[in-house]
This record gives structure tokens, sequence and C-alpha cells, in this order.
């Protein structure tokens, strides 16, 4: 009979916070610093130097945990993890390990196997660790500390997965949540969002654990589905055929090789002798405190999409591409609220806004424009007194600076003009400079026309109604 197994699998995921600055300073905590721009004595654990809880974290841990179904621990405190490495410049980790933030939450998850909740056993916050740079040509390794005490939450889930395709759809469900309530932008290739995966192999039907290993740092989700995938093989190898022993022990994936290897025999609690610090206060939410978090959270993604269509009309297309971004919402709907148009205001967010950002290499997350001017926009070309080339124009200084669209449009000379005389003149002109254009389209070719439009256009700098300058452009034609 052949042994069938089943995979159990708990993740930690780290998650860096959308703060300014650091969790126990003021140092920026802003990706793409040079190295060690953006440090300090405190931050670089001198001695003597006291920590000061930045309140935005507790903000951001609280509104994670609520998106998540978390209790929240109405007095949560601090605790020092200690253990070396060269990262670590105070030899240990301030986080929380007796009260954490947040405790007791669930997701949930669909894959192809149908809909699965997944608990949440707490989220906890923390100090984030330098980076170490290796150079193979000097074989050398040099620390870049702007990355130290950035601050963090860790999720940590019960061992309730069970495949691959599980933990990507936690991992992605996690990832628009997060994203969704602003708490971070969850950027993988940023490394601020990374997953320590923990993973056994068990026989099916068994409730008894098998000899758990854990992978660290996992920072792409095509990394975690490959080292999912190796690491069940291998423990079911060991485990059938004797093929290497299975120990309890952290392992580092290569991603290039695609194969896990040893780093070291994995730590408990007690490894880390975690104590509380006593430089830091307990942190006591009170009710005033609580309730302004739990209004400031938003609809569910899920929500605001079905809203756009039932309510507004959108189609599913529309609607899942606003929802992949809390600041399209945003925008979306104080641009609906100004112009009325729903439909209009999601084809130019889904297709102009969207053309813009990737112009200059910005996520959808970094949307930051004025939505009630976006409706004023919208509303001006609806009323045919901007035209939808210059409306283009006057988005782009709107994703410069805050302006009045109408008012920049008066100002720069792209309101339409209704004066037929003054496009009539700007005909006259264009059909005399290119008998050509004008032979071939009364000889049967269309394309002869739009250019002529086309020099009528530029002429009149686009402020015209295009439908009026096609009749006058033809009337004009037809009567040479």
């Amino acid at each position: 009979m052949i042994m069938k197994y089943e995979t159990v699998i708990g993740l930690e995921v780290h998650v860096e916070l959308a703060t300014e600055s650091k969790i126990f300073c003021s140092c920026s905590a802003k990706f793409g610093a040079e190295q060690n721009e953006h440090v300090c004595p405190a931050c670089c654990g001198m001695p003597g130097m006291l920590p000061v809880v930045n309140k935005r974290v507790v903000d951001l841990g609280m509104t994670a945990g609520m998106m998540l179904n978390c209790d929240i621990n109405r007095v949560t405190t601090f605790d020092k993890k200690s253990y070396y490495y060269p990262d670590l410049p105070a030899s240990y980790q301030t986080t929380q390990w007796f009260a954490p933030i947040c405790v007791n939450g669930t997701v949930d998850i669909r894959t192809s196997a149908g809909e699965k909740k997944i608990r949440i056993k707490q989220i906890h916050m923390e100090e984030d660790a330098g980076k170490l740079v290796h150079d193979d040509w000097t074989d050398t390794s040099l620390v870049d500390f702007n990355r130290t005490s950035v601050p963090l939450i860790e999720i940590v889930s019960q061992p309730d997965l069970s495949s691959a395709e599980e933990v990507l759809a936690y991992l992605e469900r996690l990832r628009d949540l997060l994203r969704f309530a602003k708490v971070s932008d969850c950027r993988w290739e940023q490394g601020s969002m990374r997953c320590d995966v923990n993973l056994s192999v068990r026989p099916e039907g068994s409730d008894v654990l098998g000899v758990r290993t854990e992978m660290k740092n996992m920072n792409s989700l095509s990394a975690i589905e490959r080292a999912i995938e190796y690491e069940t093989a291998r423990h079911i190898d060991a485990i059938e055929r004797g093929i290497g022993e299975l120990v309890q022990e952290t392992r580092r994936w290569d991603d290039i090789k695609g194969k896990s290897y040893s780093m070291r025999n994995k730590e408990t609690a007690g490894d880390y002798r975690y104590f509380p610090d006593p430089n830091i206060m307990p942190v006591v939410i009170d009710d005033d405190w609580y309730d302004r978090i739990r209004a400031s959270l938003p609809d569910f993604p899920e929500v605001k999409k079905a809203r756009y269509m039932e309510e507004l009309g959108l189609s599913e297309y529309d609607a899942d591409q606003l929802i992949q971004s809390r600041a399209f919402c945003d925008v979306f709907e104080a641009a609906y609220a100004e112009c009325g148009m729903a439909k209009e205001a999601a084809n130019w967010l889904i297709s102009d806004c969207a053309s813009v950002l990737n112009k200059n290499q910005q996520t959808f997350d970094m949307l930051n424009i004025n939505g009630k001017a976006l409706g004023q926009l919208i509303r001006l070309v609806a009323e045919e007194k901007v035209s939808r080339g210059n409306a283009k124009r006057i988005l782009a200084e709107m994703f410069k600076k805050d302006i009045d669209p109408e008012e920049f449009a008066k100002a720069n000379g792209l309101i339409l003009s209704n004066d037929t005389g003054a496009i009539e003149a700007v005909v006259k002109n264009v059909i005399v400079s290119d008998p050509k254009s004008v032979a071939d389209y009364k000889g049967g070719k269309e394309k002869a026309l739009m250019a002529l439009f086309g020099k009528c256009m530029k002429e009149l700098k686009g402020n015209c109604n295009p439908q009026v300058l096609r009749e006058l452009l033809i009337k004009a034609i037809n009567e040479e």
C-alpha cells in the first residue's frame, strides 16, 4: 500500500510599515538611501541611548490586526530578543513576546479546492535588522544599517496551510488587505514583505506533526512556491527512503539552484532569552484610540467591488482594476462625487492615470492627485469645454501640483473655441497650403482628410470641437 502524506505549513510574514521614521528614533525609514545614510546612535545600538516608541507604528499595528479579524491587546509591551548577528548592532532585537499587539485572527482564502479559513496566532511589532552586503570578489561582507530599526509587524499563522497554492493565496490576500489599509506597500522586490516558511510532512490523516524545518526570508512568490515543493519532496524522501536526515533546523533557499541548504539548528524560545525591555513602558490603548483606528478602516476590496458594480454600474473588469489600489478607489470616489460619471471616472483612472504612473515608473498606490479636480476635468471634457487631448495635458500637470483644471485651461489657452469664423479661417489657409491632400481626398483617399484635419488641429492648438472642425473642413473642400 502506497503511503500518502500531507504537508503542514505555518508562515511568519514580516511586513515593513508605511511610516516616515523608524520605530524608536527619528531617522528616516524610507527605502533607497545611500548606505548608512539614515542612522543615529539610537538605531545603531550605542550605549546609553533610550528608545521612544513611534505612535504611528502602533496605529498601523492595530490597523493590520483589525483588517485580519484579530483581537487587540489593550496593554501591549516590548521585549528584548537576545541573539548576535553582525547586522544587529545592539546584539538583541526589540520585539514583542509576552503581550503582542494582536492575537487570534483569521484570513479567508480561496483556492481551486474551495474556501478555507487560516488562523492567525498573533501579530507583533518589532524592529528590523540591518542588511549584510557580501562581496565575493574581495571575500568581505559589509553592513548597511539603514534598515536597522525600520518598523515591522510579524504576522504569525497557525499551521493551517497544506500546499503551495494555499500559501500563495494567503500571502496575496494579506498583501491586498494591508496595501488597501495603507499599512505597507508590501513590495517583495524591495524587501518590505518577506516570509519565513515553517514546513513539516506527516502521513495523511495523522494529527502528529512531523519534524519541522524553517526557510528564512523568502522574498518572492515564485521562490516560495518552488521552495515548498522542493522541501516537501525532500521530507518525503527522507521518511520513505532515508535520503538525508530530518532535524529541526533553519534552511536557506537557493533559488538559482532550486535547492535548500542547512544554515543552523532551529532555535527555541529559550535560546533567545526573552525578557521585558525595561527602557520601554507598556503601551496602553484606551477606548478613544481604539475607536479612532476602527473608524479609519476602509471597506474590504470585495465590498467596494460589489458596490461599484451594483450601485454605479461599472463592469467587473473596471471594478477589479480600481480595487487593486486604495489610492485608485479614493480618487475614483472623489472624482465620481464631483462629476457624477462613474464610467468616465473609471476610464480616466484605468487608462490615463495608469499610463502616467507607468511612465514615471510608479505603482498604483503612488497615485497622488486631487480626486475632486479630476472630476472637474472630466466634466470639462463632457461639456465640450476642453478637448480630450488637451485634458491629458492638464492631467499631466495635475500629477505635478494641485491645480484648478478650468483655471489652468483658461490661463493656457486650452478652452475650446466656438468661434466658427476663426475655425473657417484656419481651414481655408490649410486647404490653400496643401492642394495635394485636397485632390487626394476628392479622389477617394479618406486618409488625406485626416492629414488636413491634423494640420487644422495643430494650427488651432486643439482648441475647437472636433466634429465642428470636420464638418467645416469637408464643406470647404467641397466648395473648392
